[in-house]
């Protein structure tokens, strides 16, 4: 049984904390009502605070506070952050932390202390969470920031040639609004752990010299949130689910294989809304290991950090995405004038990783290495995070996936596939172990009113969020309309989930559906194309109230759908660009403009 009645108004709390606690509590079942229940009241008799009212210890009255602010696309820069509130803690620091979806810009000028984590995507670009505060700040809209101590941590990948770009955007932009820097800007690439760990350290000690000790407050809803929101299962502990379906879900011909995956979450307490993301741990190819092998000379027994040399290759290093540093890096181990020569055009290399996986570079580049040498030039590898595809509320132990397998055909006819959507689609046996988690996304969530109008812009796999936005709103009775935006390139071969879409049209679940599929007329046809055509239409839902969801490829798609949205905006709201600008700048801030991109 869920908790889906609104709160009745008879508590001080405020309409906000209100919205926050109903969202918390229902995605609960009884059990954890219960147990929500009972640590509220021990929270509110060890404080001797009402519920609604800030929770706090007496202490020293502390000289300004510390406020921590996370940009995060994949959930690195929100785990670093939240580890770097947790030294502050340990030091007794009053801390805030906060994504910046959630952090209104001017609140910078009332802060005496800051910490930004934040990642870069894309060409450079801020992630989706830290568009606002960013263009903001940029801009100059928030004014002098005198008297505010900073420090800003950057995450990026060196294999992009804009480089934590953000981290030094945010960096630049405090400084140059008259903000101090409490400690020099990081930049740290994809192993970032053990040095995060270590410029937290540093930069919370310079915080604690102009900090007095006290304690940071906590609202209640911020508590029931983090209790809510904590589970035994993360990147760093996996749960072992079982795979139970693997089914193409594209047509014989179709140019793509696209997989609908199920598995099993069974005893595992697992929780995850619509918009959340799942983590998949993977083995590499063990033909693939084997082809690494002998073309580095190596045996695959040699003794490693992370074991023997073939289960390290197999278990705990990349081999299917190439980075910049492997190349230059093999360059100086091996002394191969051809290699060196390429290392040292930036270009050529980007060109290189961008198209190639690390065999390839070995079979153009042979080089015999040590065990050692080897391990040294490759990265660790990361788990791949797939948008949710259904809802708890539908599937109940059950998580779905939307799948496009990633293959490329090489000159030499080869096939290089993705390392995970490889391992789930050919490798993984049903009723095979898989190791998942959830990485939670706050900053991509349906309306908490039931009668809000939908949106919803999703070519592709980016249909993945939508299945379990529609599953989602039939199961809990939402009564809001539903227009979905989808497209592929052709209707007989790649029309997604086409009889689910079929009989929620027909029980009037889903208002609308328009459709784009690009390759079935002699020009192409795409989303953004029938968002122009529906333009008029568009812009009577967003002025009636409805949430505008994008899902998908972030360097084309996303961009071209911004810009088609804008065009809307213009035309059928008589604005000039720059008010159609503002104007979905707006419902960002609103949370009524949200996008999931990748």
């Amino acid at each position: 049984m869920q908790l889906t009645a609104p709160l009745p108004n008879l508590s001080p709390l405020s309409d906000e904390q209100q919205r926050q606690l109903n969202q918390v509590l229902s995605t609960l079942n009884t059990q954890q009502l219960a147990w929500v229940s009972g640590y509220l009241y021990g929270l509110s008799q060890s404080t001797g605070q009402v519920a609604g009212q800030p929770v706090a210890t007496a202490g020293a009255a502390p000289a300004g506070s510390l406020t921590i602010i996370y940009g995060s696309q994949t959930g690195n820069a929100k785990g670093a952050a939240a580890a770097i509130q947790k030294q502050a803690e340990a030091q007794g620091l009053p801390v805030t932390l906060v994504s910046m979806a959630d952090y209104k810009p001017k609140q910078l000028k009332k802060e005496s202390h800051l910490l930004v984590v934040v990642s870069t995507y894309g060409e450079g670009e801020p992630p989706e969470s830290a568009v606002d505060l960013f263009e903001q700040l940029k801009k100059g809209k928030i004014g002098k920031l005198e008297g505010l101590k900073f420090a800003v941590l950057g995450l990026g990948d060196s294999s992009y040639e804009f480089f934590c770009q953000t981290g030094k955007d945010f960096d630049d932009f405090l400084a140059k609004a008259g903000a101090e820097r409490l400690h020099e800007l990081a930049s740290l690439d994809v192993d970032y752990q053990a040095a995060a760990k270590a410029w937290g350290e540093q930069a919370v000690n310079a915080a604690a010299t102009t900090l007095s000790a006290g304690t940071a407050t906590a609202s209640v809803a911020g508590a029931v949130q983090s209790a809510v929101g904590h589970s035994q299962y993360h990147k760093e502990n996996p749960f072992p689910a079982r795979l139970s379906v693997n089914q193409k879900i594209t047509g014989r011909d179709s140019t793509k294989d696209i997989r609908h995956i199920e598995i099993n979450l069974e005893e595992s307490g697992i929780q995850y809304q619509p918009g959340d993301a799942l983590g998949i741990w993977f083995d590499n190819d063990a033909s693939l290991v084997g082809e690494v092998l002998a073309l580095t000379e190596l045996r695959g027994d040699e003794v490693t950090s992370k074991g023997p040399l073939r289960e390290a290759l197999t278990r705990h290093f990349e081999l299917t995405r190439l980075h910049g540093g492997f190349i230059t890096g093999l360059a100086d181990i091996s002394g191969n004038a051809a290699l060196k020569d390429l290392a040292g055009d930036k270009a050529q290399v980007n060109a290189l990783v961008a198209a190639a996986q690390v065999v390839d570079v070995l079979k153009r580049f042979p080089a015999k290495l040590s065990a050692e040498q080897l391990v040294s030039l490759l990265r660790p590898l990361t788990p791949r995070l797939y948008s949710i595809a259904s809802a708890q509320s539908e599937v109940e132990e059950e998580v779905h996936l939307t799948v496009g397998v990633v293959r490329h055909p090489q000159a030499d006819g080869t096939l290089r596939s993705g390392g995970a959507s490889s391992y789930l689609a050919d490798r993984l046996p049903e009723e095979a172990e898989v190791r998942v988690f959830v990485e939670h996304n706050d900053n991509f969530r349906l309306p908490t009113s039931p009668d809000t109008p939908v949106i919803m812009v999703g070519p592709g796999t980016g249909i993945a969020p939508f299945r379990a936005f529609l599953q989602e709103r039939e199961t809990t009775g939402a009564e809001g309309k539903n227009w979905l935006f989808f497209g592929n390139p052709h209707f007989t071969q790649d029309f997604l989930y086409q009889v689910e879409w079929q009989r929620y049209v027909k029980s009037g679940l889903l208002s609308k559906i328009s459709l784009a599929f690009s390759r079935d007329q002699g020009h192409k046809i795409y989303v953004q194309d029938r968002l122009r055509e529906a333009g008029l239409e568009l812009y009577q839902w967003l002025e009636a109230g409805a949430h505008f969801y994008v899902c998908g490829d972030a360097n084309h798609m996303a961009k071209d759908v911004q810009q088609a949205l804008l065009e809307v905006i213009a035309e059928h709201g008589h604005k000039s660009h720059e008010e159609a600008e503002e104007y979905l700048s707006e419902l960002r801030r609103a949370k009524r403009y949200q996008r999931d991109v990748y």
